[in-house]
């Protein structure tokens, strides 16, 4: 069965749609976005995914459904499966990815009744966006929010109700999930204009965040009706936000020609660590730029599928010292999954050169009760203290923090406590400065004040990188620099760990230092502060200044000067009159 189910599929697509390389994810996002489907409701727990057959029975599901609702059904979908598909009220079936309850509804029917109708087949257990303390759940226990679930939510916080069809669509191309915790506890729903609240803006997409020949392309596909247009339209579109950003996909490939689709090895000491399991988050940032990793295409996602090939890795490369773990985000793992990769890391005679182990995560914003309540949240406490205590190596907690109101609640101040004093972990905060959700100084001036007083070292303030919706996000290079210099001149010096404003781009991590007159001309000068040639780590150079700059590629060389990168970006050799000064 096994042997034969991709044959199948591949098949089916090729009669179905004409091409057996459209993507699984977008039609099933697609399908339910149509006026024809009503909506279900999300019900995920942190997980791993299914078996291999359960995954070949979900896809078939997929083909089934989809193939019954287009006009070449009859080409090869047995009729029993075309009079169910066509005339069921609601057919539940789950996700591969997130086990989330999808209801797929009467084409012809869009009434409100069929909405509540198709919710109504996910349970009471399915309702998400509640304070559970308040029904007698302390310990919640964690459910994504997905697109799916959107209505139930604005059931809850009727503010979202004027904006759901923004958010639906513009969730076929932007992929969408959100915490009830993050959703009930950090969006100000009171707000005179919610869609303004940063939070909000943070992980509810929008219409806004395409250009408006994007924007009038998906509006025209979807109102069309057709399946297939619209998944061509999306798909389009998204190949047209490039992706996988700064060489991601090649140029920071393992050295040596290792075949490891999970490793990202662009900095000498550093390996980047994506494992299958941590492809996901919590919730979705809508400014996310490894967004490809959520869309369900194999040849946009990096995973790593077991912990042996990249020991073996690093074996052979003991010039690395860090290993950062990222994803997705590492924390949407169970613990056991987490321990593969960490519990070699208990002997302090395996990969000695390996010092420092740091894990990306947005779990303090998203899924506090991760390092809390979870029900294996012990298990992780106590495996990153045995990574320090036993293993000798010092062990970081990369946290993502947008925003002073994040270290606000009481669960997120309880888990940085206990990764502080009971894992004895460090925590160091870095984010993006985006337009709308944190561009002015007073913002990271109050978040990093907060931090420092909560014990987390502030450590990066980045730019908004060149992929998915950067143009609805970014703030210019000037701009972004004179509010991280307004707001460190105003903080204290235990501050002054964070480094900024930075773009991580193709030649390395570049740092917007300030505008100087150079030569009679108005220059930014700039620095690397990481580079793929190690000879450029810590040098200035120059640009000329510009109020329209907003990425390394809008920078123009100073008169008689060249820039240190080629026109792929890849960093030029260092002059030699460098070396002799």
């Amino acid at each position: 069965m096994l042997v034969v189910m991709p044959a199948f599929i591949t098949t089916c697509w090729k009669v179905c749609f004409g091409s057996a390389t459209l993507l699984i994810s977008t039609t099933r996002t697609v399908v339910q976005s149509l006026p024809m489907i009503s909506s279900g409701v999300g019900n995920n727990e942190r997980g791993e995914g299914s078996s291999s057959i359960d995954n070949c029975r979900h896809i078939y599901i997929y083909i089934l459904v989809v193939g019954a609702l287009s006009p070449a059904a009859d080409a090869f979908v047995p009729q029993l499966m075309i009079r169910a598909a066509r005339s069921a009220k609601a057919t539940s079936f789950m996700s591969t990815t997130e086990n989330e309850i999808v209801g797929i509804g009467e084409p012809s029917v869009t009434s409100e009744s069929t909405v509540n109708e198709a919710a109504a087949l996910g349970g009471d257990n399915n309702i998400v966006g509640t304070d559970l303390s308040a029904m007698g759940q302390p310990n919640e226990r964690y459910k994504a929010i997905s697109l799916q679930a959107i209505d139930k939510v604005a059931e809850h916080h009727p503010q979202l109700k004027p904006h759901l069809r923004d958010v639906k669509l513009a969730g076929l191309v932007f992929p969408f999930k959100a915490s009830p915790y993050y959703v009930d506890e950090l969006v100000d729903w009171e707000a005179e204009d919610v869609t303004q609240d940063p939070f909000y803006k943070l992980v509810f997409p929008t219409l806004d965040m395409l250009s408006d020949g994007h924007r009038e392309k998906l509006e025209a596909a979807h109102d069309a009706g057709d399946p297939k247009l619209l998944i061509e339209v999306v798909g389009e579109i998204r190949d047209d936000l490039n992706p996988h950003p700064a060489g991601q996909k090649t140029l920071n490939a393992p050295k040596d020609g290792d075949d490891l689709n999970g490793v990202q090895h662009k900095y000498s000491e550093t390996v980047l660590v994506f494992p299958a399991a941590a492809q996901t988050c919590h919730a979705y940032c809508t400014y996310f730029f490894r967004w490809a990793q959520f869309i369900g295409d194999d040849e946009l996602r990096f995973a790593q599928k077991e912990a042996t090939s990249l020991f073996n890795y690093l074996a052979k490369h003991e010039e690395v010292s860090d290993i950062l773990m990222t994803g997705g985000d590492p924390m949407i793992m169970k613990t056991k999954s987490l321990a593969q990769y960490l519990e070699p890391l208990l002997d302090p005679d395996f990969l000695p050169h390996i010092k420092n182990l740091r894990i990306g995560t947005r779990s303090l914003s998203f899924w506090p009760q991760r390092f809390t309540t979870d029900k294996d949240a012990d298990e992780l406490i106590t495996l990153l203290r045995r990574v320090r205590d036993e293993g000798k190596r010092h062990v970081a907690i990369m946290a993502h923090l947008s925003h002073e109101r994040e270290l606000s609640t009481d669960k997120v101040q309880t888990a940085i406590k206990r990764i502080q004093e009971e894992a004895c972990a460090t925590i160091r905060s870095q984010s993006p400065i985006m337009r709308g959700i944190n561009d002015s100084a007073e913002v990271w001036a109050n978040k990093w004040r907060k931090e420092a007083s909560l014990g987390i070292i502030p450590y990066y303030m980045f730019l908004a990188r060149d992929t998915g919706a950067q143009e609805y996000f970014n703030v210019p290079l000037v701009k972004a620099q004179r509010f991280y210099a307004d707001a460190i001149r105003n903080t204290s010096g235990l501050i002054r760990t964070a480094r900024g404003p930075s773009m991580s781009c193709t030649p390395g991590k570049v740092e917007v230092i300030g505008v100087e007159n150079i030569m009679g001309q108005e220059a930014f000068v700039m620095r690397f502060l990481q580079c793929r040639d190690e000879n450029w780590i810590g040098r200035v150079f120059f640009a000329k200044y510009s109020e329209t700059a907003f990425w390394f590629d809008d920078l123009e060389p100073l008169d008689g000067m060249e820039l240190p990168w080629d026109e792929d970006g890849l960093p030029k050799p260092v002059p030699d009159a460098i070396y002799q000064g």
